[in-house]
Order: C-alpha cells, then structure tokens, then sequence
C-alpha cells in the first residue's frame, strides 16, 4: 500500500500524522510512504530523518494525494484537501464529524473511506486513539485557564494556587474522564480547590480513590452543576459522548451569574462544544468574551505541544495504521470490530450512528 502524510495546514497545527519510527514500521512491513516536505518540521522530524527511515519526500500535498491509497493525518481535512481525496482512499485521522455537518457532506461527496481515531473503541469501551489527546489536552487545560485568568488577558486576576493568607481558585471540571482526570491532576497540582462531576458512581469511586480524597467528587445533576459553575473560577468543559455533539451544560442563565472575569476552558469543542456560546478558536486568537465570561474553546489544544502529542498519538495509532495497510480496510475492520466502530463514512453512506444523530443523517450499518 502507498501510504500519504501531508503537512497539517490548520492554524497554528504542528502534529504530523506520521513519526519517522512510524514510518519505518511500515517501510519494514513493505508499504510505500510519501511525506509531504517539512511535514514533520514542528516535531522537529527533518527531511533526511524520514529518508534515513525509507520515506519519499514529496513538494506538495497534491502529490501526496495523488498517489496514495491511504492518508494518515491529525485533523480533519481542510476544504483544500476535501478536493484532493478520491472515492478509492482512506482517510484516517480525527474527524470529529458531529460537530461539522459541512465538513461531513466534503466528504461523503468523496466517495472516500473515513476511518475517525475519535471513535475507535477498545475491549473496555474506551477509546484508545482519543485518550493520548484527551490526556494532553486535560493537562493542558488548567494552564491554559491560568493564563486567561491574568488580569491583562480578560480573567478576574485570581490565581489558582492562591497564597498563604489568601484561597486558591476554585476550579469545577465537567466530566470525569480522561480529560477531566487529567485536568484534576495538574489543577490540584496547582493548588486550586478541585470538584469533578461525573454521571457514572464507578467512575467517581475510582476517581476519589485515585485523588485520596484531595478532590472533590459530585454526581451531575443539574442542580448542583448550576451551584458550582457560577461560584467557579475555571470551568473545564470535559464531557464526551463518542461519535455525538456535547450536550450544552452551560447556558447564558449561568453566565449571568458567574463571576467577571471566570474562564470557561471548553475541550468539548471538538465535538461542538459543552455551552451554549461555544465556537471553535485558534492558537492565534484563542480567547472570546460572552457577559464578561472568557472562553477558550481552541480546537487543537494538543498542537500547542505537538512534540509530546505527536508522539503520544502514534503510539496509540500506529498498530492500527499497519493493520489496514497489511490487511486492507475491509478485511481489516471485518477481523477487528474496534477498528469497525471508526468507520464514519463509507462509499458515501454514513456508518457512525452517534455521526448521523447529531447530524439528522441516514445512518447505514457497515457489514
């Protein structure tokens, strides 16, 4: 199989779809792959360190398109490359389509093979290409709150680890997952005061016994969520439902009554976002303000540190990537049912039901 890495061209996007181990992996496994020149530039992955492994370094993303039957990416495919991909490719990449009715009918109008990381799933129900970025992404969040609450970037001017004499921040994480976990983990780190919020009682055992009682836990409902959002400082937004939109738990009613100043860090806006005001920022102009509220609602938070993403990403989709490429997708998604459960679209058709639920879609069964 020839397999394609085209240079990530969203804003302020420094992952690669593919390390140079990755690539000698699948050079020893017999494939053809094409690298996009400087592909791999904000890893700090060089030319001559992807033709030391095998690859072929190529101009330009047309070429890359143009004679690969596979594409292995980050993100979603931009307009430009949507033009690019033909009805006899895979794509595999994150595609997060529930959120992006625009970008889902690009490429079901391909005719391509979408193979989405997000909704790959493993013996447990977790999902195992997903977490190595929910885990950057939830570390991420407290700090990148931190900053937006500095006075000069919009925040009301509190620290979250606060000072002798004086309380912490108090920070309030929706969702008790990978994100949120993670998020708990440098928050409390940070010495702010710590409340997650999770649907599932497991899940919050699990979570007070790993935190030792250090953070608090809380079932959601909704009238303690309210409670707690508005006497925030920083609200993390982590809730998923795999394949589906977010569901909006913060509305203006919220916003009216939290502090100036309170920073919201929504890392559900890949998949639309947990409130109501939600859209998706950039690296290069991260932040916005609803009612004196900021939000940071950056789509590819993990790009920010694409050297510890990248590789963290590849160790996850690496063994996935080879299987299709040495069986074929079909063979491959019939013999796996949890590289099944990433098929999105397939010859046209939608093959995600939580992708063609959020987005009023027919939904077809893959066999």
């Amino acid at each position: 199989m020839i397999i394609g890495v085209p240079k990530e061209i969203k804003n302020h996007e420094y992952r690669v779809g593919l390390t140079p181990a990755s690539v000698a992996a699948l050079v020893r496994d017999g494939h053809r792959v094409l690298v996009q020149l400087h592909a791999g530039h904000g890893i700090g992955a060089t030319t001559h360190d992807y033709v030391q492994v095998g690859a072929e370094v190529v101009a330009t993303a047309a070429e890359v398109f143009a004679s690969s039957d596979m594409i292995v990416k980050v993100k979603e495919p931009q307009p430009q490359e949507c033009a690019m991909i033909r009805g006899d490719q895979i794509i595999f990449t994150y595609l997060h389509l529930a959120a992006d009715p625009v970008l889902t009918q690009s490429l079901i109008n391909t005719g391509a093979t979408c193979i989405a990381y997000e909704t790959v799933t493993d013996d447990f129900g977790r999902l195992p290409l997903l977490a190595p970025m929910s885990e950057v992404a939830g570390r991420m969040a407290p700090q990148v709150g931190a900053a937006a609450l500095q006075k000069a970037n919009g925040g009301s001017g509190v620290l979250l680890g606060g000072v002798p004499g004086v309380a912490p921040g108090i920070v309030t994480i929706l969702g008790g997952g990978s994100v949120g976990m993670n998020a708990a983990k440098i928050a409390l780190g940070m010495g702010a005061d710590v409340t997650i919020f999770d649907s599932s009682l497991p899940r919050l055992r699990e979570l007070d016994n790993i935190f030792q009682g250090r953070v608090k836990t809380l079932y959601s409902m909704e009238y303690s969520i309210d409670r707690a959002i508005i006497n925030s400082d920083l609200v993390v937004g982590a809730v998923l439902i795999t394949g589906e939109s977010a569901p909006k738990l913060i509305g203006i009613e919220h916003l009216q009554k939290m502090r100036e100043g309170s920073v919201i860090v929504d890392v559900a806006i890949d998949q639309g976002g947990c409130t109501e005001f939600s859209r998706a920022t950039t690296h290069a102009d991260p932040t916005f303000t609803v009612n004196g509220i900021v939000h940071y609602c950056v789509a590819n938070m993990p790009g920010a540190v694409p050297k510890t993403s990248t590789y963290a990403l590849n160790n996850a989709t690496l063994p996935f990537a080879r299987k299709i490429a040495n069986m074929g997708w079909v063979e491959a998604c019939r013999a796996d049912r949890h590289l099944r459960n990433g098929l999105n679209i397939v010859t046209h058709l939608v093959t995600h039901e939580g992708v063609a639920k959020s987005l009023g879609l027919n939904y077809c069964e893959w066999q």
